[in-house]
């Protein structure tokens, strides 16, 4: 008789916990893939005086958010692209690079750098958008790595840095082994 309960109790547990959305859910994953694949290369960091950020900065690496990208490309034209947001409390200062702010991967400047307007398609599938951010397409050069940092620099507020990597981040932690 216990037997029969306990093969009872688990049928319904099992039961219980399945998903009866699961169709659902993977179409709705699929037709938000390159949302969460953006998301995922996402980075930001805060410019902060007292205590209180003056400066947001978010970043989005798209480079491999593209399939069929290698990660070394030897294109001489290749680029390293991002789209990043900021804002900044001063409400008159909100261009990225200026006399106050310096934007560098890897040591090296942009190559270019392009507003985009608020309600561009580019800005669709950005995982941080903010209505107080201005927004801008920036090219670097292309770099031979596989790790990389993107670092804001400001003479007011100080510096900021965003870790980007062409393949996954865990790749590179340390793994700690159980035995």
């Amino acid at each position: 008789m216990v037997k029969i309960g306990l093969v009872a109790v688990s049928f319904l547990l099992i039961v219980g916990c399945s998903s009866k959305d699961e169709q659902a859910l993977m179409q709705n994953y699929e037709s938000n893939k390159m949302y969460y694949k953006k998301l995922q290369k996402t980075e930001k960091t805060q410019l902060m005086q007292n205590g209180v950020t003056k400066v947001l900065l978010t970043a989005t690496y798209l480079n491999n958010t593209y399939a069929n990208q290698s990660i070394f490309n030897h294109d001489k034209n290749a680029t390293e692209d991002f789209i990043i947001g900021i804002y900044n409390e001063d409400k008159e200062n909100q261009i990225l690079v200026n006399h106050d702010f310096s934007l560098t991967l890897g040591g090296k400047d942009a190559l270019n750098m392009k507003s985009i307007p608020k309600g561009s398609p580019l800005l669709k599938d950005i995982g941080f958008i903010s209505e107080w951010s201005k927004f801008y397409l920036v090219h670097f050069p292309h770099m031979n790595k596989k790790k990389f940092k993107l670092i804001i620099d400001s003479e007011i507020y100080g510096k900021g840095t965003l870790e980007f990597a062409k393949v996954a981040k865990y790749v590179f932690e340390k793994q700690n082994s159980i035995f």
